[in-house]
């Protein structure tokens, strides 16, 4: 079987055929995320240390930590600033010191700019996976040499210097060819997870099963691992839950060993609640005049109002146990006992992080 070894300093996640689903939390990254972005430009990583803290209370295994922030306000005192080639690599190895001061989850450094995967690759402690490397020439020979050097494991994602192909064949040969030039690098393939590029269902009806036909091939053909941006699969479309749910374990028991993904539901705001109120009182619905929100969202069915595990995760769950990657049940009876204790747990060590953060 192929295993991808990845870890942080004292924790080792296994990505492979016959391990449960590996979940890469999504969130640490600035981008489409304005209000990360800003507290980034002004040094405030107390959202990147919440993101971590919930993410792997949802069931993150891995953490992905994106440095892609844009500094328009400091760009006007110093136009270094809107280069990338400039921010990143600052900015990647502060990231990656909040979050593995946090939490003790394995990472997965993401950028497109390799001055910022070595500074992370210096900073991050046991041997993180690097997202990516594509079958660009100049990629192919920038990044591989740094996954050599450092031995750790890569993200090959399926887009040459022709851009991305809409013919799942193209996409595999593309995997393939990244294989190859990795193993003349003395990278072996257990060390190579393929993201073979999912396209949005509402613009390609068959996108879904390209995938899944292209996972099929990738473990069979190639003998590697897979990942994917999960929630491409549903872009532009609604109820997108819905469509992810039904897509991930689909994947997973065509092949597919992990996936970059949200694992947290994000917690329902003042504006919701306020509107779901006065539709219940429109109705003649009279509640009591002591009701917390929490209670009110929970018995409305609108969720809660702090983080929780998203229905994503529940999907996963319930797919490990059907694959016989959850033994007996355990994880899935513990998850449905109680999915609030966890995030609960992780409020709490939030709360004492910043405390202690403060008399430091």
């Amino acid at each position: 079987m192929t295993h991808t070894i990845v870890a942080s300093a004292t924790k080792e996640v296994i990505i492979g055929f016959d391990q449960p689903f590996c979940v890469i939390g999504e969130r640490i990254n600035p981008t489409g995320r304005k209000i990360l972005n800003d507290e980034l430009e002004r040094d405030d990583f107390s959202r990147v240390e919440s993101d971590a803290i919930s993410q792997v209370a949802a069931g993150a295994t891995v953490l992905d930590i994106n440095s892609g922030a844009v500094f328009s306000g400091k760009m006007a005192a110093d136009p270094r600033y809107a280069d990338n080639n400039f921010v990143e690599p600052m900015l990647m190895p502060k990231m990656i010191e909040i979050v593995q001061a946090v939490t003790d989850c394995p990472l997965c450094i993401d950028s497109s700019v390799p001055g910022a995967l070595e500074a992370g690759l210096k900073v991050a402690k046991g041997r993180p996976l690097v997202n990516s490397v594509t079958g660009e020439e100049e990629r192919l020979e920038k990044v591989l040499p740094l996954i050599k050097k450092y031995n750790v494991a890569v993200v090959a994602i399926s887009n040459d210097d022709t851009g991305i192909s809409e013919d799942p064949d193209v996409r595999f040969a593309v995997a393939k060819k990244i294989v190859q030039r990795a193993a003349d690098f003395g990278i072996p393939a257990h060390d190579i997870v393929v993201d073979p590029l999912v396209m949005p269902i509402g613009a390609m009806a068959t996108a879904g099963h390209q995938v899944f036909t292209l996972v099929r091939r990738l473990r069979e053909e190639l003998g590697v691992n897979t990942t994917c941006g999960a929630s491409n699969i549903s872009f532009g479309l609604p109820n997108r839950h819905g469509i992810n749910n039904a897509f991930l374990p689909m994947a997973y028991a065509a092949g597919m060993t992990s996936a970059i993904m949200n694992p947290v539901a994000l917690p329902v705001g003042p504006k919701k609640i306020a509107e779901k109120k006065a539709e219940v009182e429109a109705a003649g619905i009279i509640l009591p005049a002591d009701m917390d929100d929490e209670t009110f969202v929970k018995m409305f069915g609108l969720g809660s109002t702090n983080p929780r595990p998203g229905k994503e995760m529940e999907a996963i769950r319930a797919a490990n146990f059907l694959l016989n990657q959850d033994d007996g049940g355990a994880a899935w009876i513990a998850f449905n006992r109680d999915p609030d204790a966890a995030l609960g747990g992780a409020r709490g060590r939030r709360a004492a992080s910043g405390r202690a953060s403060r008399r430091g």
